[in-house]
């Protein structure tokens, strides 16, 4: 047996991806609840009923594809335009032979890849000419779009969620790249339906990485004397030994799974707690930024339920500064778990937020003169200070005296929760409360 060759005559030099770019919507892979029969998005295909729309969705799931399949079923001319490479003079090139189309009664189908990357001024070029008619803008973008298009733009556009593709889509790619004469289909493949399945699973819901996997296993695979290609599962490990999971630091990916580490710690789960931290570290993610929400955890979720919370996720923020990753994984995982597991309490967060919300609807409330300092003579001839109880003076270490302003003096921010230490430190304001009516 003997390897293929990367430069074999029977490979071509276009990748497999690009060569089986379905054409038309009986081609393509997954979407159902987009472009199966009888579906909005489908419908309005067909009719050529197009409006302006944005495609978003994360990498490999069929974005480019959809418009280029657009682009092939309507009357309208079709541009295809790159966020990456466009500015302000190709946009305003491209507006102007629309308008002149316009006049002549066809419209301009204009794709926008990676749409998100335009700034404020370059989507705002768009605006007049979607509001005429001059052009039908399709634009993808793997980032959500309420924080990354004007809000102007994307009031005028019909927002379409594409998902990643099942595991049955991603086998359903595969099979057909086996088989199709732009695939492999002239060639002989062995591969098992388990090696099938291991590359949709490590394709984790993106077509092009399914492809690029399995054409990859092809070429790096043995042929026997007969002209056969094995593919072994030595060679597909070699081909999936690391696979790089969704995650943008920046983008909404970001914010879905420090929100899901948040919410499991939250329902005391800690099993999914470390998952998701774990998947965060593993799309690079700084651990400082991890230790960071766990101290702001530890007293928004748990506060005085129990104490010592703060001080763990405190020492765990420490100990990710000193050894930095990858020693510090332990660490909040140390962190995660003592927190998923303590009891929880919310009143420190209510207290603040309660609090907070008074502050912006009262007026600002002059501090009453028993509690303020007087280091000069004129603030005492001005009574700062005066009938000001000292309670280390009491036998009690309490006294009666009016702290908060006169219009909040009955208000109450903090109410402890009966869960773990919190119980007994309610029992405790009870009994200060009693006293001092």
């Amino acid at each position: 047996m003997e390897q293929m060759s990367l430069f074999d005559n029977r490979v071509t030099n276009s990748p497999l991806a690009s060569r089986l770019r379905p054409e038309t919507l009986r081609e393509y892979v997954g979407q159902k609840h987009l472009l199966g029969e009888g579906k909005v998005l489908r419908r309005l295909i067909e009719q050529d009923q197009i409006s302006s729309m944005i495609f978003w969705g994360p990498p490999g799931v069929g974005k480019t594809t959809l418009a280029r399949i657009i682009a092939g079923m309507t009357r309208s001319d079709f541009v295809d335009f790159s966020a990456v490479t466009s500015g302000i003079k190709e946009i305003r090139q491209v507006m102007e032979h629309a308008e002149d189309s316009r006049r002549m009664g066809i419209s301009t189908l204009l794709f926008v890849d990676e749409i998100h990357r335009f700034n404020k001024a370059q989507q705002d070029a768009f605006l007049p000419f979607v509001e005429r008619g001059s052009i039908i803008l399709v634009g993808a973008t793997t980032e959500n779009p309420s924080f990354e298009i004007n809000s102007a733009l994307l009031s005028r556009c019909k927002v379409f969620v594409l998902k990643m593709l099942e595991e049955t889509d991603l086998c359903e790619l595969l099979h057909h790249a086996l088989t199709s004469p732009k695939g492999f289909g002239n060639q002989q493949i062995v591969i098992s339906e388990k090696q099938i399945n291991a590359i949709a699973r490590f394709a984790n819901g993106d077509g092009r990485t399914a492809l690029n996997t399995l054409e990859m296993a092809v070429i790096n695979s043995l042929l026997d004397s007969e002209g056969t290609v094995h593919v072994t599962d030595e060679t597909l490990i070699e081909c999936t030994n690391r696979r790089s999971l969704l995650y943008d630091k920046k983008g909404e990916e970001h914010y879905n799974l420090i929100s899901a580490l948040h919410k499991s710690m939250r329902n005391s789960d800690p099993d999914a707690a470390v998952y998701w931290m774990m998947r965060m570290l593993d799309g690079g993610e700084n651990p400082l930024y991890i230790a960071r929400r766990l101290v702001r955890f530890a007293s928004e979720d748990i506060g005085m339920a129990d104490p010592r919370a703060l001080q763990i996720a405190v020492s765990v923020y420490q100990a990710c500064h000193f050894l930095g990753m990858p020693e510090c994984d332990v660490h909040l995982t140390h962190a995660v778990v003592y927190l998923s597991m303590a009891p929880k309490s919310n009143a420190l967060y209510k207290a603040c937020e309660d609090c907070k919300k008074d502050i912006h609807d009262f007026p600002a409330e002059p501090v009453p003169l028993q509690i303020r300092n007087a280091p000069t003579k004129l603030m005492k001839e001005l009574h700062y200070g005066e009938g000001y109880q000292y309670a280390h003076d009491t036998e009690e270490k309490l006294t009666k005296m009016q702290c908060l302003p006169d219009a909040l003096k009955e208000r109450r921010y903090y109410f402890p929760t009966q869960e773990g230490e919190e119980e007994g430190i309610g029992r405790r304001l009870e009994e200060i409360m009693e006293w001092k009516k």
